[in-house]
């Protein structure tokens, strides 16, 4: 961390075409006026990942462009990261405070705490009304009691993925999978898919099944939680006969229509989740089996807590991340980049399908 004053940059990409970005760079750091009850935080790191090319892909579908808005045309893609207060104007945040959340891809962003309390606060910015809590929180790392600070990229990597595929899961099992004997996942390389293949696997009630790239196929088969991989080309090598549910992190629509277009009536339920295709992306009309159902994570949460209650929810979610955390180290690879060309050669890579799978990106606007 730095305390340095520093001018401040956003990553803007084009909302009708994501490979259209620029950087750009308004006041500094100390030319920032805050209003009474504002907070200035400085993004010191973030997590880029497959996921957050979903974000910009229903960028407006699913009002991921909500959260920090940009001049016209453009958008700032949400990223989980770090951020350290730099000045304040609300007794919620001290300077020098470090909390985790959600972020543009920014190196500043200033908030509205409300709702404060030991554990952090919420964003009460008036663009963030309507949008869903869960988003909205930032925590203290004094009081997280799963915070380390020598696995923070792990926690922007993986915990807000985890959180989805342990969500997945619940959702899944919550339903008895619908009647099938076999998940399909769609972008099984990404680290969403392999959060819920391992929770998947560690149940052993359905068999797994990931569907990917041949670049990747030896990768995924080496994670050791899947009981198949399959090439996209090669849907059809998979029994038909098999009552299956497909969980859609890829958001292709050809290969949505491949699976669908297999199984039929075999096919259970269709999950959609996520676009790392997103240059595929595709719609579930006339296609035979169900229609695609698109997962809304706060959905979940929001009835667990109510069947649960909010504790035992957490509880359930540290007990299965911290066993997820184990293999996870075996083969995760932190590749940290600084400074806007960074932070964009890391985006395109993304965007092209040119990221390696066994890494995982470590951001930051500032050099």
């Amino acid at each position: 961390m730095t305390s340095s004053p520093a001018a401040a940059l956003d990553f803007l990409v084009h909302k009708d075409d994501l490979k259209t970005v620029r950087v750009a760079s308004a006041l500094s750091e100390g030319e920032i006026a805050l209003r009474d009850g504002e907070v200035l935080m400085r993004v010191d790191k973030f997590a880029f990942t497959s996921n957050n090319v979903t974000y910009a892909a229903f960028g407006d579908a699913m009002s991921y462009w909500h959260f920090f808005p940009a001049p016209e045309g453009w958008g700032r893609i949400p990223v989980w990261g770090f951020g350290d207060v730099v000045a304040s104007r609300s007794d919620a945040a001290r300077v020098g405070e470090r909390f985790y959340g959600y972020f543009p891809m920014s190196s500043h962003l200033v908030v509205w705490p409300e709702r404060p309390s030991p554990a952090g606060f919420s964003d009460g910015a008036a663009h963030r009304k309507g949008l869903h809590p869960v988003y909205n929180q930032y925590a203290r790392t004094t009081a997280d009691p799963g915070y380390d600070p020598k696995r923070e990229a792990e926690q922007m990597l993986l915990r807000p993925l985890f959180i989805t595929s342990f969500l997945i899961d619940d959702f899944l099992a919550d339903n008895a999978f619908f009647g099938a004997k076999s998940v399909i996942l769609s972008s099984a390389s990404s680290k969403t898919a392999y959060g819920t293949a391992f929770l998947l696997h560690r149940r052993k009630a359905v068999g797994v099944v990931g569907l990917t790239s041949p670049s990747n196929a030896a990768f995924v088969q080496r994670l050791g939680c899947y009981d198949r991989v399959v090439a996209y080309d090669d849907v059809k090598a998979l029994p038909v006969a098999t009552p299956t549910v497909y969980v859609d992190m890829a958001g292709s629509g050809p290969v949505r229509a491949a699976v669908h277009g297999h199984f039929g009536e075999s096919l259970k339920h269709s999950c959609a989740v996520g676009g790392t295709h997103w240059d595929e992306l595709g719609g579930g009309r006339d296609l035979p089996g169900p229609k695609p159902t698109l997962f809304f994570a706060p959905a979940q949460i929001k009835k667990r807590n109510a069947d649960w209650g909010a504790a035992t929810l957490q509880k359930r979610i540290a007990e299965a991340w911290l066993a997820f955390l184990t293999p996870v180290a075996g083969w995760m690879r932190i590749v940290e980049g600084r400074g806007p060309e960074a932070v964009e050669r890391v985006y395109r890579d993304m965007l092209a399908g040119r990221a390696k799978p066994d890494e995982g990106h470590i951001l930051s606007l500032r050099a």
